[in-house]
């Protein structure tokens, strides 16, 4: 096998995991409260990611990365963005939005283009222009013709979008930047179960032991897909894991609408319409142009 297709394999394993695999096991904890599930998410992975860098023996870009301060700042800003996107994505999943969830990831690789145009000055040609275009079109008719805004799928599409381009102007290694930005969010954290506590509201407890190693699972099912991914992307390029990518929303949205059996009215379609024209004219230029 070669190194593309090995990298294709490997794009398409990472968008699976986070459109499918992902999605199951975090609607399986979906009676735990959002808060505790996405602190233990953060706090989890920071771990496994922990002895994935001592094994590799990479400590030391740990410090070199803190000893830039611009670096650093902007890794606690995108740390904020991921608490964000997992919380929102989460709490989706407990009120039964996992279909409205999907709508923000089908957005997010083209609304990063346009950020990319807009903060760093990437071209935009004619294909990815249109893509735009449509998405804005999209969000603007389900503004006025849903009953309820789409907010979670729009706070999804922009908190990830914001933290691709953040991510990308600190360039900072998948693995060590993650890692870092995680810390960021221990006060958080700490918050959150302090304030869980005095409601009596953990799940995670010695008493508990099967939800609470369930939940530890919380950092290799974020950590796993993330390394699947950012490895295919470096064997097969980035275009062609782009459109792997879109693996992923559709799993999360096949699964909310014919395994949870949530609603899907007509002006919602008519806007999914909308954005899957502009990603198949997206996904028609990433193709031509790799």
């Amino acid at each position: 096998m070669t190194n593309f297709n090995k990298g294709i394999f490997s794009s398409f394993l990472g968008s699976f995991w986070w459109g499918v695999i992902g999605v199951l096991y975090f609607k399986y904890i979906s009676n735990i409260n959002p808060l505790e599930v996405v602190s233990h998410r953060v706090l989890w992975t920071i771990f496994f990611l922990f002895i994935y860098i001592l094994y590799k023996g990479r400590l030391n870009l740990i410090s070199k990365t803190f000893k830039n301060k611009k670096k650093t700042f902007l890794l606690f800003l995108s740390g904020l963005l991921i608490f964000i996107n997992w919380s929102t994505w989460i709490y989706a999943l407990t009120i039964d939005q996992l279909v409205e969830a999907s709508f923000g990831y089908y957005i997010f690789p083209i609304l990063s283009v346009f950020l990319g145009n807009f903060f760093l000055g990437e071209k935009l040609n004619i294909k990815k222009k249109i893509s735009v275009s449509i998405i804005i079109i999209s969000i603007i008719y389900m503004m006025f013709f849903l009953e309820v805004f789409p907010w979670i799928g729009l706070i999804v599409a922009v908190s990830f979008s914001f933290y691709a381009v953040l991510r990308k102007i600190a360039l900072a290694d998948t693995d060590v930047g993650l890692f870092i930005e995680s810390i960021f969010l221990i006060p958080l954290i700490i918050i959150i179960f302090y304030y869980l506590n005095v409601e009596s509201s953990i799940a995670f407890s010695t008493q508990n032991l099967d939800i609470s190693l369930i939940l530890i699972l919380a950092g290799p099912m974020t950590v796993i897909p993330l390394f699947l991914f950012v490895k295919g992307s470096e064997l097969s390029g980035l275009g062609p894991a782009s459109m792997i990518f879109f693996v992923a929303p559709t799993g999360q949205f096949l699964l909310g609408l014919f395994l949870y059996k949530e609603q899907f009215m007509v002006n919602k379609l008519i806007g999914f319409v909308l954005i899957w024209i502009a990603v198949i004219i997206y996904l028609k230029d990433l193709y031509e142009n790799n």
